[in-house]
């Protein structure tokens, strides 16, 4: 089973198992849903069932009126017979023959008719016969009229052959409809006890689905109420949680406006002693210098009074020592303007406007080209979709972060960066700067956005804040930004910012 229909199948399970006023309206509906099928399923059946009777009863029908006419053609034949022996006038003889021209047509219909049932079809079969038999009576006596036999044929009609057969005949039609009216009854019967029972389950049906109904708008009533008291209850809850989370970003606000200043405050008086502190470094290196060269003149003139160690801690050692102090006190002093430069991001107010923001990549990316250049590496922007925001922020996030990709590029293959971006939906953008170097192991994605952290190894200038930067940066524009990478094979940081920012909502965080 796929693994993404396995939450919905434990959502569905775990409903199921659960007694709740939902679940009971959903099974009600169910049952009112599975009555309303039982019935159409009842109608279908019953409407195909009548549809069969109807057709059976004019089948049936047809083959009784087919039959009397078969009987009213052999009677309009034998009438024209009689006439034209009585009088010999030809009128008779015509209706004879289109009695008998219509016979063939007729018996043939019957035969149709009579197609899969026994009874019938030897019925007919007689029929068929008695009615050529009889017909080559009335011819016989119609030959000897035309040959001047008027006699002989009348006393043919005297024999009472014919009338022998055309009572056959009418026998076996009246067999014929009797079996068929017979039939017609039944057909009758089942019909209407099929729309009784028909009107009894749709009535039943009916009675049900309105009583579940009922059942479902009195649960469904409770339930609306229950949903209205623990909709005001939410909204009470929402109410005092606003208040507090109010407060208590009020306090947030405060407390990160006292850290602000602190860290202003603390950057600066620490710069004070570290001035000093670099001043007086120089000052010794002076001393260490005017040192070196007293001991020179005192070593070229008497040796013998020069001692070795003191030669040495003035050319080594010293010198020494106030280069791991000028690289600490550059350090620090790093430090420091990166601890002001947070201070004072968060201090400015943003100013929102719209940006073109492939321009905004574009300068980003021109301004960094000698790099990549040396670096046999290209820069590639996408089109990318504007965004309302501040231009100084965004300048310095993507800025960031190009310069980021373009320092830690793999040189065993060429770099390759590339800037994109694409809206989701009317309130979110999201962008995309990848590159092909080092990557990050999956164990540091999010320790290399903490203030003074690095990950990696560490051959490249920096002190861990730029990220930590990018990071407060985004979080004030309302954003979200995130780290996908690979060891050895690249990084891509995903940043994602709300469409238009508001400034009520973009917070000043550390």
């Amino acid at each position: 089973m796929p693994s993404r229909f396995r939450p919905a199948l434990s959502s569905a399970a775990f409903f199921v198992r659960t007694s709740s006023l939902a679940r009971t309206v959903l099974g009600l509906l169910s049952l009112a849903l599975i009555l309303l099928l039982l019935v159409n399923l009842t109608v279908f059946v019953m409407v195909r069932r009548t549809v069969a009777y109807n057709a059976t009863m004019d089948h049936t029908q047809q083959a009784r009126l087919t039959a009397q006419q078969v009987l009213t053609r052999l009677v309009d034949a034998e009438t024209g017979q009689r006439g034209y022996l009585l009088t010999a006038q030809p009128d008779y003889l015509t209706i004879h023959d289109e009695a008998i021209a219509e016979m063939p047509e007729l018996l043939s219909s019957l035969s149709g008719l009579s197609v899969g049932d026994p009874v019938l079809t030897e019925r007919v079969d007689r029929i068929r016969a008695l009615s050529r038999r009889r017909l080559q009576t009335m011819e016989r006596s119609i030959e000897m009229a035309n040959a001047g036999r008027v006699g002989e044929a009348v006393s043919v009609i005297r024999t009472g052959e014919g009338k022998a057969l055309m009572d056959e005949m009418r026998t076996e039609i009246a067999a014929i409809d009797e079996i068929q009216a017979t039939r017609m009854t039944s057909l009758t019967k089942r019909s209407e006890q099929g729309a009784r029972t028909t009107l009894w389950v749709n009535a039943v049906a009916v009675l049900l689905i309105l009583l579940l109904a009922m059942v479902i708008g009195w649960m469904v009533r409770r339930y609306v109420g229950e949903i209205q008291n623990a909709r005001d209850v939410v909204n009470r809850l929402n109410a005092e949680l606003e208040n507090k989370v109010q407060d208590r970003t009020y306090a947030l606000s405060r407390a990160n406006e006292e850290i602000q200043r602190f860290a202003y405050i603390v950057s600066h008086d620490l710069r004070a002693p570290l001035v000093n502190v670099m001043g007086y470094t120089a000052e010794l290196e002076e001393a260490g210098k005017i040192i070196d060269r007293q001991m020179t003149a005192v070593e070229t003139t008497a040796p013998e009074i020069v001692e070795k160690d003191a030669l040495v801690a003035v050319r080594d050692d010293m010198p020494e020592a106030i280069g791991f102090i000028r690289a600490s006190t550059a350090k620090m002093d790093r430090l420091i303007n990166a601890i002001l430069k947070l201070s004072r991001e968060g201090r400015r107010s943003l100013v929102p406007e719209v940006l073109d923001m492939t321009q905004i990549v574009q300068a980003i990316a021109d301004s960094v080209h000698h790099q990549t250049a040396d670096a046999q590496a290209e820069i590639i922007i996408e089109p990318l979709p504007t965004l309302e925001s501040d231009r100084m922020s965004i300048e310095q996030i993507f800025g960031n972060l190009v310069d980021n990709a373009v320092k830690y590029l793999e040189p065993s293959r060429a770099g390759r960066i590339v800037v994109s971006g694409e809206a989701e939906g009317a309130d979110w953008i999201t962008y995309r700067v990848s590159d092909n170097g080092r990557g990050v192991s999956e164990r540091d994605h999010e320790r290399v956005f903490e203030l003074f952290r690095r990950a990696g190894r560490q051959d490249r200038p920096g002190e861990g804040l730029g990220l930590a930067f990018v990071r407060n940066s985004v979080r004030r524009l309302g954003g979200v930004i995130t780290l996908e990478s690979e060891l050895g094979q690249g990084s891509t940081f995903v940043l994602k910012f709300p469409t238009r920012l508001v400034l009520a909502e973009a917070g000043d965080t550390l």
